[in-house]
């Protein structure tokens, strides 16, 4: 499902069904369906109408009802719509900065890769649920404080 900006909806405003399903780029039976799940209208006359303010406190209250928070050591997998714990309690640290980085892990359900950004200081409370594997920094040639012999870089 298609996530829907609450904001779209002026407070102030009357919407008829049609005008709710063009703001929001949906279906007038989808408006229609969330009369029935308790979007209120105005009365029992036709044409339904539908205030801005009670549209945008329907429209948080729907998006609240679906938003499901991670545990630390969880990893939301996008295909099966859920968190989950990855598979095998084995992850891989990818550094995007020096603090900050991406958790990469295969979902247990559907082996889906999952996704999760964190900080580098986080990684060491996972450890007790979590295998994290930190990547090698591999070094530079430049950077080599003794090089080879048969080298021509300049100390």
């Amino acid at each position: 499902m298609k996530s829907l900006n609450p904001n779209k909806a002026k407070i102030h405003r009357n919407y008829t069904v049609e005008e709710v399903a063009d703001l929001f780029n949906v279906h007038k039976n989808t408006v229609r369906e969330w009369v029935k799940l308790g979007l209120p209208v105005c009365d029992d006359r036709k044409p339904m109408l539908i205030l801005g303010a009670d549209l945008r406190l329907f429209i948080r209250e729907k998006k609240a009802k679906r938003k499901q928070k991670c545990k630390p050591w969880e990893l939301f997998c996008m295909r099966c719509r859920k968190p989950q714990t990855p598979a095998g309690g084995m992850v891989e640290y990818e550094a995007q900065t020096e603090t900050k980085g991406r958790l990469i892990a295969l979902c247990p359900d559907c082996s889906g890769v999952m996704n999760k950004f964190s900080n580098l200081r986080v990684i060491e409370a996972l450890r007790p649920k979590l295998e994290v594997t930190l990547p090698r920094v591999l070094n530079n040639l430049n950077k080599i404080d003794n090089p080879l012999l048969n080298s021509d870089f300049n100390n």
